[in-house]
């Protein structure tokens, strides 16, 4: 790949999804875009740039363009003293403030679903311990390739591994064939999230329901410091007035003009 093509490919990924791009990402960007160039029978990734941007191709093939150069990586119950605070701290506070509305949560970033499926795993044990609490999670993601897989819920059991034995028995149901060594999220868990398309860098998200919670961790890193505080700004339209937004343990949120205070690490509150 040249560096003319690269430059034109990287400014599109930047203006469009957010996403920084720098020449130094040109061999993992080659790498991704190669197997779309194979599928296509294309010899060179200028042919494979002028196609995806024809008219064919902008509506055949950019989405897989999209999918190939966004990083999805995610595991179940990452940085658990998130869901620690979520367990101690948050959900109590909810239910003793009287509140007898749906609990509200968006997974912004979702990736292959592990992020979403932990949430509701949390939430479930507590709705057991408190009835009258009920919620319901937003999940959305740009790759429409890993809302595919995520709303599947079908995991590797090497993917599940962080997940607590005892949580494992409730919720996730072994393939009849055991050589795949697959489970399945159970119905119960699945139907309580929807799983969605959005594309941070556009003005309107389209969501009309107040979030009582954002996970938005491991995202904003991708984003240069100007792209974060507007899609910070974006996202916290979203979240209720002292409302919780947990962030990735490397995000910071130093300098940037949003409605958030921290009160404890990578967890913040909406002022």
């Amino acid at each position: 790949m040249s560096d003319r093509i690269f430059t034109r490919f990287s400014s599109f990924v930047q203006s469009e999804l957010g996403i920084k791009m720098p020449l130094e990402k040109k061999v993992m960007l080659q790498a991704r875009l190669s197997k779309r160039l194979r599928r296509l029978g294309l010899q060179t990734f200028e042919e494979y740039y002028n196609f995806v941007f024809s008219q064919q191709g902008y509506k055949d093939e950019l989405q897989n363009m999209i999918d190939a150069v966004t990083t999805n990586k995610t595991d179940f119950f990452r940085e658990p003293k998130h869901f620690d605070y979520l367990i101690k701290q948050v959900l109590p506070e909810y239910v003793t403030s009287g509140n007898n509305r749906k609990f509200m949560v968006w997974s912004a970033g979702c990736s292959n679903g592990a992020e979403p499926y932990t949430i509701s795993m949390v939430l479930s044990d507590f709705a057991e311990k408190y009835t009258q609490f009920d919620f319901s999670i937003l999940a959305t993601d740009l790759s429409s390739q890993v809302l595919k897989e995520a709303a599947r819920g079908i995991y590797h059991e090497n993917d599940v591994a962080p997940v607590p034995l005892e949580t494992k028995k409730k919720y996730l149901l072994r393939s009849r064939n055991r050589n795949e060594k697959k489970v399945r999220i159970i119905p119960d868990l699945r139907c309580r999230i929807a799983f969605r398309q959005l594309n941070f860098m556009d003005e309107e998200y389209g969501i009309r329901r107040i979030m009582d919670i954002i996970f938005c961790r491991n995202v904003i890193i991708y984003f240069s410091r100007p792209t974060q505080e507007t899609v910070l700004n974006r996202l916290c339209r979203h979240l209720k007035k002292g409302g919780y937004m947990f962030m990735g343990h490397s995000e910071t949120l130093n300098g940037l003009d949003v409605p958030l205070v921290q009160i404890a690490p990578n967890i913040y509150k909406k002022l």
